[in-house]
């Protein structure tokens, strides 16, 4: 079957031009990689449990984060870190960005198809195949570790690098205006 990219995620109104602090950005990779944990401990508990009122907990929390905090944070990087950093010119972040932008993509178009699965569950459907949605977990997961590892290695160092040169910057001009007014 021939894959098409997904749709561009929505876009969520923030305040523009306020760079959204890379260490929370990464709490929140953090905070993804230990739902991530959680999905294969819900699969495991549907395999020796069933549907019980712990899986139903576990499959509404993780649909939760991913569906709110989730998008929340490709958002945040699409409005905020992804413009900042091609606008360098630079050409292997462009690359970079564009395949960052390319997964946001793949992982929405992967939620899509999860997320009912998920919200399901957690309503205390029975009907889920187990074997599918390990499968689908699995792309899941993938894709999600491949992100994070490009943008915690590659682009959130060049983001915090050109960030604190645009704060040094910013202070340099603000004591050259001090100094003229003076």
């Amino acid at each position: 079957m021939a894959h098409t990219l997904p749709t561009p995620l929505p876009v969520r109104a923030t305040r523009r031009g306020a760079l959204p602090p890379i260490e929370r950005l990464e709490g929140t990779h953090h905070r993804m990689m230990l739902t991530l944990q959680d999905l294969e401990t819900l699969v495991r508990r549907l395999e020796t449990e069933g549907v019980d009122e712990t899986a139903q907990t576990l499959a509404g929390g993780i649909h939760r984060f991913f569906e709110e905090v989730g998008r929340t944070h490709h958002d945040e990087e699409e409005r905020h870190i992804f413009p900042v950093l091609l606008a360098s010119g630079d050409a292997l972040l462009a690359e970079q960005v564009a395949q960052l932008r390319q997964d946001h993509g793949w992982i929405e178009q992967n939620w899509r198809e999860l997320s009912p699965l998920l919200d399901a569950l957690s309503q205390g459907h029975t009907w889920v195949d187990v074997d599918l949605l390990r499968a689908m977990i699995e792309v899941f997961t993938q894709l999600h570790h491949e992100h994070i590892a490009l943008e915690e290695s590659m682009v959130y160092p060049e983001a915090r690098r050109r960030e604190a040169e645009a704060r040094t910057q910013t202070a340099q001009r603000r004591a050259h205006w001090a100094q003229e007014a003076a």
